[in-house]
């Protein structure tokens, strides 16, 4: 038997000729999402449409990467050189800028399910091109519009491809190809970064119609620097890694949240009369659910595989096996030192990690006893932005319309904790947001969007506890959450909850919940700070010891905005402080020699920042 062997290109432009001329003038390209891109394949095909109004492209992926945009001018002076550092040499996609712009020809369409989170909240054309979906309907939806190139970025190995950290969709579209339920060309652009993962995404050479291989087309993979972890996220996560049993099975997402979540299961297994301290000092009163540490261990079956569920591994937290893999996982996304880990495992190794499509990961369908033996003690993470008083959770959308990300897996993992017997979705949420005057709620008592409705309620934790929602009458779930909610804002939602008449008149919320205060929380968390178990950086950081130096400083500037008075007492503390101390730091920022008076203004406030962070007793 023949085997037919792929075109290959140097050039991204011949390429897209080649593409052009095998499936004509009306494009329909599938792209990945997040890092399985194959960027130079996507730009050449916008470029000819761009230049060529008779050319139709319509795009449809989702998880557009874009660098970070500073939001002030010290942010810029702080992290413009960190993202040069990560991110320089990628090459940007094309479209997004033009989208950004609002500016694309009438011949070139873009669809997304789902935005990197903000992006795209005011532009008007994305807003209007947005695809509310699950992400296991998003490939009957691009089948549906007739997709004929799906361009992805691959590994190779010898005469193999892999397609590493996307498998998640478009094994569902070959699935389909090969079932003869659609004809398109799939396109690999070779990125030798990505480690070749095993499994199903370990595809033979005649799956590809066109390759884009060598060294003009290589790239730094998308790696973005990781979060610190907060005291409030540090109490979210010790809370949730306390619902978790061992022989479980984990989902989780990417953030900071998931970090703490994972520190808390590594100092559960290691130190477990810790874990059950500090967890007894968040929350006094609350019954301490797991704090034993993990004999069976986890398996981990989750849409995205995040850098922390490796953490867990080397930790001997996952290690539960199915099919002989601790992981199952639809994509991955992480910092360079992630993709380095996986790129440098032995074979046998790496094995253990099996990219599968998304299909697998987020339904039950398909060899479903076998997944629901597999899926046991299911613990299904996932975050959101608010949540209402009567359980309804909103986490992609706000009340007006716009969409800050998108739906993605978020209602699969829920559906799947009520359809398994002993699983359990737990959404993870901080009670507040901003700070100084600015502060609000993220609890509320209505909300005219929702992501998750109200019947399908089930464990929300936030920094100050759980609130066990799932077959609670209404009236309890009102109790429970506002058990949960910051002290500042309980009078009001209960206020609300009576005038509603969903709460007895009389209620009182218990005595134990009524200091729901970040100063309580920070006080409970210090000795497990001072212990070592709370890092800032849990799993490393790309930030040097110079710029970890600076990030107190930096929070306390951003904290103070919202105050006058607060950024005062900075300014006045930075004018009168010897440059001494924070002389590097001010370098780092460009600020050492202040040109004109805005810049001497700011290097003023960071010096009165610094030395509130730095020396004991000066109010930030």
């Amino acid at each position: 038997m023949t085997r037919t062997i792929p075109a290959d290109f140097t050039d991204p432009d011949a390429l897209a000729q080649a593409v052009i001329d095998v499936v004509g003038r009306r494009i329909v390209l599938g792209l990945p999402l997040g890092l399985g891109k194959a960027n130079h394949v996507a730009n050449a095909l916008f470029a000819r449409a761009m230049a060529d109004p008779s050319i139709h492209l319509h795009i449809f992926s989702a998880l557009t990467l874009e660098p970070p945009r500073p939001k002030s001018e010290m942010e810029a002076r702080f992290v413009g050189p960190v993202l040069d550092r990560l991110l320089g040499g990628y090459p940007a996609l094309a479209y997004a800028a033009v989208q950004r712009a609002d500016a694309l020809p009438a011949n070139i369409q873009v669809d997304e399910f789902f935005f990197q989170a903000g992006t795209r909240l005011n532009v008007a054309s994305a807003q209007r091109s947005y695809i509310s979906a699950n992400y296991t309907h998003a490939s009957r939806y691009l089948l549906d519009r007739g997709v004929n190139v799906v361009a992805q970025l691959v590994a190779k190995r010898g005469d193999r491809f892999s397609l590493s950290g996307n498998s998640d969709i478009t094994l569902d579209l070959l699935t389909a190809r090969q079932a003869g339920q659609a004809a398109f060309l799939l396109v690999g652009q070779v990125n030798d970064e990505l480690p070749f993962m095993p499994g199903d995404g370990d595809l033979a050479i005649e799956v590809f119609s066109h390759v884009l291989d060598g060294p003009a087309v290589q790239f730094p993979l998308f790696a973005p620097p990781k979060e610190p972890v907060t005291d409030a996220h540090y109490a979210i996560g010790f809370h949730a890694a306390g619902l978790i049993p061992d022989g479980g099975t984990l989902q989780m997402g990417i953030g900071s949240i998931s970090d703490a979540v994972a520190q808390g299961l590594i100092v559960r297994h290691r130190q477990p009369a810790a874990f059950r301290e500090t967890l007894e000092r968040l929350a006094p009163g609350q019954p301490v659910r797991h704090a034993e540490p993990f004999d069976t261990g986890l398996y981990a079956c989750t849409e995205m595989f995040v850098d922390c569920l490796l953490d867990l591994y080397r930790a001997g937290v996952l290690k539960r096996q199915v099919d002989g893999a601790v992981l199952h996982g639809g994509f991955f996304l992480g910092p360079k030192a992630f993709y380095t880990a996986l790129r440098d495992m032995p074979d046998a190794e790496r094995a253990r990690f099996q990219m599968k499509a998304i299909s697998f990961t987020n339904e039950l369908y398909g060899d479903e006893e076998a997944k629901r033996l597999a899926r046991r003690g299911g613990r299904f993470i996932n975050t959101a932005m608010m949540a209402t008083l009567l359980g309804a959770v909103i986490s992609d959308g706000l009340e007006d319309g716009r969409v800050v990300s998108g739906v993605g897996g978020q209602y699969n993992f829920v559906a799947q904790a009520f359809a398994l017997a002993d699983a359990r979705s737990i959404i993870t949420l901080d009670a507040v947001r901003g700070a100084g005057p600015s502060t609000t709620s993220n609890i509320l008592w209505s909300y005219g969007h929702g992501t998750i409705p109200r019947h399908l309620r089930d464990v929300v934790v936030t920094e100050y506890g759980v609130a066990d929602l799932r077959g609670k009458t209404d009236r309890d779930v009102i109790a429970a959450l506002l058990a949960v909610a910051d002290s500042r804002f309980q009078p009001g939602l209960l206020k609300a909850a009576l005038e509603a008449g969903k709460i007895e008149a009389g209620y009182q919320i218990d005595a134990a919940h009524r200091d729901n205060t970040p100063e309580r929380l920070a006080a409970a968390l210090r000795p497990a700070k001072d212990a070592g178990l709370a890092p800032l950086f849990p799993f490393g950081t790309d930030f040097d010891a110079l710029e970890q130096s600076m990030l107190p400083a930096l929070a306390a500037l951003k904290a103070a905005q919202p105050s006058p008075a607060r950024l005062a007492r900075l300014l006045w503390s930075g004018l009168t402080a010897s440059s001494k101390d924070a002389g590097p730091a001010l370098a780092r920022l460009a600020l050492d020699h202040p040109g004109d008076l805005k810049a001497r203004l700011y290097a003023a406030l960071f010096k009165g920042a610094w030395r509130a962070t730095h020396r004991p007793g000066i109010e930030p």
